[in-house]
Order: C-alpha cells, then sequence, then structure tokens
C-alpha cells in the first residue's frame, strides 16, 4: 500500500491509520450511509462509461453533472494480489448544482466495489464516501438528510 512499483504515491497517503482502521472506518460510514462499496463502485464505472465517448473531453450527463475521462498509456495491478490489470484512466466529475468534484481511477472502482477501500487520507485519490454519495447522486437512496 505504500510508495512503490504500484504506485509512485502509494495508495496510503499521509494517512497514519492501520489499515484495518481505515477499512473499519470507511466500512461503518458506507452503512450509515445505506449503502454499499458494490453500489458505490457500481455508479463510478456507470459514470466512467458515460464519459468514455467523450475522448477527454467533458460529457455532460442528464444535465446534472459533467463527466471528463482521461486514459494514460498502462495498466496498473490491484494492490490486494486480486486477478486483473486495470488501465490507467482517471475521471473527473462535477455535479452541476453545487460544484462539488470528485476523482477516482479505474483501480478505485476495484478497490472500493471489491475490498471497500477508498484509499488513506492524503492520498493523491481517496474518495471520501460521504462526499461520494453526494456527487455520485446517491444521497438520494437514503434520503434528503445526507
Amino acid at each position: 500500500m505504500a510508495a512503490g512499483l504500484i504506485s509512485r504515491d502509494g495508495f496510503l497517503g499521509s494517512d497514519r491509520r492501520p489499515l484495518v482502521q481505515i477499512l473499519a472506518e470507511d466500512e461503518n460510514t458506507v452503512n450509515s450511509l445505506g449503502l454499499t462499496h458494490a453500489r458505490i463502485a457500481e455508479r463510478m464505472a456507470w459514470f466512467g462509461r458515460m464519459g468514455r465517448p467523450g475522448l477527454g473531453t467533458t460529457v455532460t450527463v442528464e444535465d446534472r453533472w459533467e463527466v471528463r475521462v482521461q486514459t494514460v498509456r498502462g495498466l496498473l495491478p490491484c494492490p490486494w494480489g486480486h486477478e486483473g490489470m486495470y488501465p490507467k484512466t482517471n475521471v473527473f466529475l462535477r455535479k452541476l448544482d453545487t460544484g462539488e468534484t470528485l476523482v477516482w481511477t479505474d483501480l478505485s472502482v476495484h478497490m472500493i466495489g471489491e475490498h471497500g477501500f477508498y484509499e488513506g487520507r492524503g492520498s493523491g485519490f481517496r474518495v471520501e464516501p460521504e462526499k461520494a454519495a453526494r456527487v455520485l447522486g446517491l444521497d438520494w437512496e437514503r434520503g434528503p438528510d445526507l
């Protein structure tokens, strides 16, 4: 998870919490939102698919979001040792009514959906579960008080 061969900057950022604590706290947050890691990852993947036809330009989705997908050459393995290689793809999402943004990678989608790992605080691709619920439009699944 630290900086090294898979990721120049690592997946933990400046977070000093033990990995098990990072996972447990994010699990509790996702549960309190009435969501699952799989649902969050599914929605992230959907936005990635919506933005890919733009070939690096911004695409408007449902008049509520702007998404841009940027792909660079290369593949990344899962740091958990899970089978598969993931394209070096960055997805930039902006919710138009609030201006809030979220950035993630294809590997992020996999790590969230399969491992419940949103990366450590201070990581360049850390996805905060509460913010993800708002920006991805998943807050309606729980109710208006999110």
